[in-house]
């Protein structure tokens, strides 16, 4: 995730540095690692992302040295959901899903009719 993260630019509308650093952040359990939080922490980067029930528990048995328990918002969890479910629907269709193509704005056109007929539901 580190990684990814590192090379997010984006463009600002009136030109400019561009932006490095995402307004939000939401994860599956998956992402959970300490080193994963204290990287977001200390880019100021606000997440949501589960704690999973070993890692819950490891820090319930160490008791005050195991720290405060995570922040988490089930409402935002639900529209990772939400994003997660219409990208594997965009990847019914088999363009998307095999990206063959080598040029962005062909792929960028691909996703957009993918989308548009998601959209109207053909």
């Amino acid at each position: 995730m580190i990684e990814v993260l590192e090379r997010i630019r984006v463009p600002r509308p009136k030109g400019g540095r561009p932006r490095t650093r995402p307004d939000y952040l939401g994860g599956d359990k998956a992402y959970s690692s300490r080193r994963n939080r204290c990287y977001l922490r200390r880019r100021q980067i606000k997440h949501t992302i589960p704690e999973p029930k070993d890692q819950r528990a490891n820090r319930k048995r160490r008791g005050s040295k195991g720290g405060r328990p995570i922040g988490f918002d089930s409402e935002i969890y639900k529209r990772r959901n939400e994003v997660e479910r219409t990208i594997n629907r965009l990847k019914n269709s088999r363009a998307v899903a095999t990206r063959y193509d080598k040029r962005a704005y062909v792929v960028h056109g691909t996703v957009t009719t993918a989308a548009i007929r998601l959209w109207l539901r053909l």
